[in-house]
């Protein structure tokens, strides 16, 4: 039997529609809606939810199973930006101004994101693996660290306008008159002009210096340093994390291509001819030859370790790399499927590499790089030691000689580009609920938890505040009681929030509380003081959302 109740709380009445069951020999009461503060308001309110009661079964039944319609939604690099600014993810840098081009500002929800970004990127590639020293290079440094690398003779482009679009783009050297702009118009020669891409300023007296073009050198003139302090042993990496700066001709595609940008780099040392002792994960992937690209084919769909024994790829160590940053990718739920292998062609390679491979993406704007996984050889630190006159060789206890380490591979990953393909891959929407799902992996959600009183009323907030004090202390969660439960849902779904945690009427009485998964919108209830602990495993993927509570 349902009825409505009125309860009166500092002074205040409230309705709410009950309901009496005989249960083992006891009649008890639960609360089936909250119906607001006036009686007309109730009244009709319970005729409503009466009526929703009333339907078949089978209606019902059917309903919980379209509550979700979600499909993965293609959206353009501009949709991208207008949707990043909408929710607080990025904005550009002085809008207010008019903006300035290749510099982009990081909202609350964006600053997050990038966070977790670089912690999931530090703990897998460093805290969880003995042979990775950490490091943090100044964004300045000593102008000669530029010219022993051959970034002031060499690291420039070539500005160019295209005869029929009049656009106005940039190219490397090696590229002049071979490509041609995306109109399919030809461009300039004559008046191309070198570019310099690093952008100088002046300290003190002592007169020029450089905004570091690149994180990689920092690892090279600090190399010996970390290799005595931390007492590693070859083969071993040291990562880095942190600004670079690079004056583009024509920035674009959004976070893309900036002029302002952060690098997850890996400079990975090992004795000349060292084998690879790891385990290659197995990740199956499009594979795209240097052999397959001058024949004009299409990429082949292979495992790593098959494209290593078969000779494709020529070094261990590259297909070790290359397959463990497609795991990390996958582990935070990219789709693999939108990834591809590219086999730099002869006339891409360095002088001083024998192989090298791009990881790449599949973006709205085509395939583009994220990765170069290249042997350096001893070049970076023989370079160093010409130019500063100090001796970067250690000494090998196997061989008892002193060597220099050559460098096999060096992941370097753009924050920035990785947070494109997070946003991408994780894009959605619900047909039936009509609103965008940002499913981004729980690790990485800006907001882990997000905290609702069901009504406003003091109880009801109370439980929910001490809720959000106590998971602050572990997560980044949000405390909302503005609006209906359903916008509340739907606000969250679109910034990625993987969890709402909702306290009802049943709260007060049980000491649970309902968490709803945004994917599925399921939800359990589980008891207060298991909260913490159930959040923890779901964020980390221990557990299963169905089974660690009572599905309602």
């Amino acid at each position: 039997m349902a009825f409505i109740v009125k309860k009166k709380v500092h002074g205040k009445e409230y309705y709410y529609l009950n309901e009496t069951k005989r249960v083992g020999g006891k009649v008890v009461s639960k609360c089936l809606a909250y119906l607001g503060k006036n009686k007309t308001e109730a009244n009709k309110k319970a005729k409503e939810v009466l009526k929703k009661m009333d339907e078949p079964k089978q209606e019902k039944k059917s309903s919980e199973e379209k509550k979700t319609d979600l499909v993965f939604k293609e959206i353009s690099i501009e949709e991208l930006g207008i949707f990043c600014k909408r929710r607080g993810f990025v904005y550009q840098s002085g809008e207010i101004y008019g903006g300035l081009a290749g510099f982009w500002d990081f909202g609350s929800l964006g600053l997050e994101l990038k966070n977790n970004i670089k912690k999931a990127w530090w703990s897998f590639h460093v805290r969880q693996r003995a042979d990775m020293a950490g490091l943090d290079g100044s964004i300045i440094t000593h102008p000669k660290v530029w010219e022993a690398s051959g970034h002031l003779e060499s690291f420039s482009d070539l500005f160019v306008v295209c005869k029929k679009c009049k656009k106005p783009a940039k190219l490397d050297k090696s590229e002049l008159g071979k490509v041609r702009c995306e109109c399919g118009g030809e461009y300039e020669e004559s008046s191309a002009k070198e570019f310099k891409l690093m952008f100088e300023t002046n300290v003190g007296e002592s007169g020029k210096v450089y905004l570091r073009p690149e994180t990689a050198q920092l690892i090279f003139t600090n190399f010996k340093s970390v290799y005595e302090n931390q007492r590693m042993k070859l083969p071993f990496g040291i990562a880095q994390i942190g600004k670079a700066f690079r004056n583009e001709i024509a920035p674009r595609d959004f976070l893309f291509r900036s002029r302002e940008f952060e690098q997850m780099e890996i400079e990975y040392f090992i004795k000349s001819g060292q084998k690879c002792p790891y385990e290659i994960p197995d990740v199956n992937v499009l594979v795209y030859s240097s052999e397959v690209q001058e024949k004009g084919e299409e990429p082949v769909k292979m495992k790593i370790k098959k494209a290593l024994h078969d000779g494709v790829i020529k070094l261990d160590w590259h297909a070790y790399w290359l397959a463990t940053e497609l795991s990390w990718f996958k582990n935070l739920g990219v789709n693999i499927d939108n990834f591809r292998i590219r086999q730099h062609r002869k006339d891409e390679l360095a002088h001083y590499s024998q192989d090298c491979w791009d990881l790449e993406y599949k973006f709205p704007f085509g395939w583009k790089e994220l990765q170069g996984i290249a042997d350096r050889g001893d070049y970076d630190l023989r370079r160093h030691e010409e130019f500063s006159k100090k001796d970067l060789m250690i000494f090998d206890e196997d061989s008892k000689e002193k060597i220099r380490p050559f460098v096999v591979a060096e992941p370097s990953l753009g924050v920035e580009r990785a947070f494109l393909v997070f946003m991408f891959n994780s894009y959605f929407y619900d047909n039936k609920r009509e609103n965008i799902v940002l499913k981004l992996n729980p690790k990485l959600a800006p907001i882990k938890a997000a905290i609702f009183p069901i009504v406003k009323q003091p109880d009801f907030e109370k439980i929910a505040e001490d809720i959000f004090k106590d998971l602050s202390k572990d997560w980044n969660v949000v405390y909302d009681k503005s609006g209906s439960i359903g916008r509340r849902y739907a606000r969250n779904d679109e910034i990625g929030t993987p969890y709402c945690i909702t306290v009802d009427g049943d709260s007060l009485k049980n000491k649970d509380i309902t968490i709803r998964d945004r994917d599925t919108t399921k939800q359990i209830r589980v008891k207060i003081s298991d909260l913490k602990d159930i959040l923890k495993k779901l964020i980390d993927g221990e557990i299963d959302f169905e089974k660690y509570g009572k599905l309602i």
